[in-house]
């Protein structure tokens, strides 16, 4: 974590300090700043102040714990000199600090501190607001190098879809029986070919798995595919390291045949709804305005309700991509089914934008990768605009 950063950002949205709460490695954002999880046993506070050094109160059994975190440590044996420390310490001329904590538990993501240690801090007189645009900007931004390796893997990952849907064709035409199983196999072995790699396995679904969207293929449940079926890919990767960013797209195709008017239909749908979500956001940015996760969902979701199918739309528009462990960044999501995500989309935040309707019969969802710049949304990967004739 940059320090000049954080107390920039501190300053800029009124805030005397980012107090961080943890309570035997509860908090990931200690070991995202500390860059690995700390094996604390007593509870911890860290202090990054709008000016000033950074403070740790840490007991003193856990002291050799915390190396990697900035500033200063004061030590604490009981809970009487915890509370002293707190009160005289840390929040001393504090009267507003960013806390990771949630209204009514909205984020999940965020909603890390409980309920009662909220109700400490609050008791010493200082007004506590959730760290969510804090927390985001500070460790979910993408920096030059992750954008650039970023750009590479959806090069990569682009060109492994498209192999994966042509290797459907040749093994069809060469009298084989390929199953969703065997084109999930083929990816992952593709991935490796280059380098890549992921934390799941990509999905391939035909015709009514396609409707399911955490559908998943394995060796024992796998169905064949064949002339006529409906293909949904989704796949993810990224190049090594948690500092880089994965690539995570989605495309469809029919297998030996035009779509039919109904899926046509389906797709249209859900590419005007991904397409909303750049209009809105670019033209929020020309306005001079900056949208929140939910305002965007709100509106591909208003296309794709208009068109008939808001019951089958049923998860968010798109998730946060981030540096860290997980496809599932710690950024903005795209949001106002599964939560009311009122995060900022500010600029060097990534994220997806993956509408998708799900029937009975088939499914599709096209998702695409994006940041947000100054000037508007930058999409980092292909976007699909045609049902692939396979």
């Amino acid at each position: 974590m940059n320090l000049q950063r954080a107390q920039a950002i501190l300053k800029a949205e009124h805030l005397d300090g980012w107090l961080i709460y943890d309570f035997r490695s509860n908090n990931p954002m200690i070991a995202l700043i500390a860059g690995k999880k700390l094996w604390t046993t007593r509870r911890l506070y860290l202090l990054i102040p709008a000016e000033g050094e950074p403070l740790v109160l840490v007991n003193r059994l856990d002291l050799p714990h915390t190396t990697e975190l900035p500033g200063r440590r004061i030590v604490y044996t009981d809970r009487f000199q915890l509370e002293e420390h707190l009160t005289n310490d840390l929040l001393k001329g504090c009267k507003r600090v960013a806390m990771e904590y949630s209204p009514n538990g909205a984020l999940p993501v965020v909603a890390i501190v409980d309920a009662g240690t909220v109700e400490l801090v609050q008791g010493k007189g200082v007004e506590v607001v959730s760290s969510a645009d804090l927390t985001q900007v500070l460790l979910s931004a993408w920096d030059d190098i992750a954008l650039s390796n970023h750009r590479r893997a959806s090069e990569l990952v682009a060109g492994i879809k498209d192999e994966a849907f042509a290797r459907i064709g040749k093994l069809l035409r060469d009298g084989a029986s390929p199953t969703e199983y065997d084109i999930q196999q083929f990816i992952f072995d593709r991935f490796s070919d280059e380098g890549l790699e992921t934390d799941e396995p990509p999905v391939v679904a035909t015709n009514g798995h396609a409707g399911d969207p955490h559908y998943l293929p394995t060796r024992d449940h796998s169905s064949t595919i064949k002339l006529g079926d409906w293909v949904l890919i989704d796949l993810w990767a990224r190049l090594p390291g948690e500092e880089n960013i994965f690539s995570d797209i989605t495309w469809v195709g029919v297998v030996g045949r035009e779509p039919s008017a109904r899926e046509q239909l389906v797709f249209e749908t859900v590419r005007a709804g991904r397409d909303e979500a750049i209009r809105v956001l670019n033209e929020a940015t020309l306005a001079g305005k900056t949208l929140q996760g939910w305002e965007v969902d709100a509106a591909v979701r208003k296309v794709i309700t208009d068109a008939g199918f808001g019951e089958y739309f049923f998860h968010r528009t798109g998730h946060s991509l981030s540096p860290g462990k997980y496809v599932h960044g710690t950024g903005v999501n795209i949001d106002d089914f599964e939560t009311h995500d009122t995060r900022r989309i500010l600029p060097g935040l990534g994220f997806t934008i993956e509408p998708g309707i799900y029937l009975p019969e088939f499914g599709v969802r096209l998702e695409i990768n994006a940041i947000m710049t100054e000037s508007g949304v930058e999409v980092t990967s292909p976007m699909q605009r045609e049902v692939i004739r396979i």
